[in-house]
């Protein structure tokens, strides 16, 4: 039988510098603790988990210097979701994290509609311990049907680590985009996101939204259709596919924000038939950089280009050819 994560010890000593001398505890113990939130260290104190010299302090007793802190860290669980058998496409993995190439269709979190069969409960079933980590590991997410790269935290300081990274905008996100139009440059979509005032399912750019970049540029050009290279400064969600449809160049085959079908003129049967069958997002997460939580050393992971876009670029190459318009790289 798998412990509960609360049954699992793990017991910390550090040593309080002379030089804090005088200062909160709750503070200095932040410092020599800093893989776990000031909260989460403030509960674990006030619970009787934290020592010094052997008693319990109080978040706001000063230290004299010298003293001996032993820190008991009580993981409880933060993720009820059931463990289930589902395949996983395992990109790394190692101690402290895990890199996942996540398919179309497969919904991150558990939610309304999907109570289960999701990726939170593969996570769970590869690895139960996950069930002590604020959502199960997961750090930042991908909609349902958007494929690709994923990293995934296996311990609270990996967490914290890499959630830390994201938020100082110091991971490489970059994503493959197949856009309505055919765009003769890149550029940088620089537009705030929200909640679309009306509609609840969807978002939009909002001058009181909350900042969003987006960086693109042209990686192949079709007769009206272009494949991006998409890179996040920012991660709002639907960021990429409410950019551009604010561009006016929706993801193809985007069923929130892509508007009516668009078909190249003159398109063969086989080409109108494969544009029409796109019922997803044409929308791939290629690639994920970030510096390991433990070793510093940057960790780079690429998610091999899915079948169904695959033979969506190999029908517009096809198109383009046909009609004398050869796509230029």
């Amino acid at each position: 039988m798998q412990p509960a994560p609360s049954d699992l010890p793990d017991q910390r000593t550090a040593k309080v510098p002379d030089a804090a001398a005088g200062r909160r505890f709750d503070a200095v113990l932040a410092e020599l603790f800093p893989q776990f939130s000031r909260s989460r260290l403030t509960a674990w104190i006030k619970a009787g988990d934290v020592l010094l010299d052997g008693a319990v302090p109080r978040p706001r007793d000063p230290v004299v210097g010298g003293e001996t802190v032993r820190l008991n860290v009580v993981l409880d669980v933060q993720t009820e979701a059931m463990p289930q058998d589902i395949p996983l496409s395992v990109l790394y993995e190692d101690a402290q994290v895990f890199v996942i190439d996540k398919p179309a269709g497969l919904v991150v979190h558990p939610g309304a509609g999907n109570p289960d069969g999701t990726l939170v409960n593969a996570l769970l079933f590869r690895d139960p311990s996950l069930t002590a980590l604020p959502r199960a590991g997961i750090v930042h997410r991908l909609d349902k049907d958007t494929s690709g790269v994923m990293v995934v935290a296996r311990t609270l300081e990996a967490h914290n680590a890499l959630v830390e990274q994201l938020s100082a905008r110091d991971v490489h996100r970059q994503y493959l985009a197949i856009v309505v139009g055919a765009l003769v440059s890149g550029g940088t979509a620089d537009a705030p996101i929200d909640r679309h005032p009306r509609d609840r399912l969807r978002m939009a750019v909002r001058e009181d939204g909350r900042e969003a970049v987006t960086h693109y540029r042209l990686r192949e050009r079709f007769r009206a259709h272009t494949a991006l290279e998409c890179r996040l400064e920012t991660g709002r969600t639907h960021q990429i596919r409410v950019h551009m449809a604010h561009l006016r160049h929706p993801i193809l085959g985007d069923p929130l924000y892509g508007g009516a079908l668009k078909l190249p003129k003159g398109a063969s049967e086989e080409t109108a038939a494969m544009l029409r069958g796109f019922r997803r997002q044409a929308l791939h997460a290629e690639t994920l950089e970030f510096r390991h939580p433990t070793t510093g050393e940057a960790v780079r992971c690429n998610a091999p280009l899915p079948a169904d876009m695959q033979a969506l670029l190999k029908a517009l190459r096809a198109d383009a050819a046909e009609h004398g318009d050869l796509a230029r790289r």
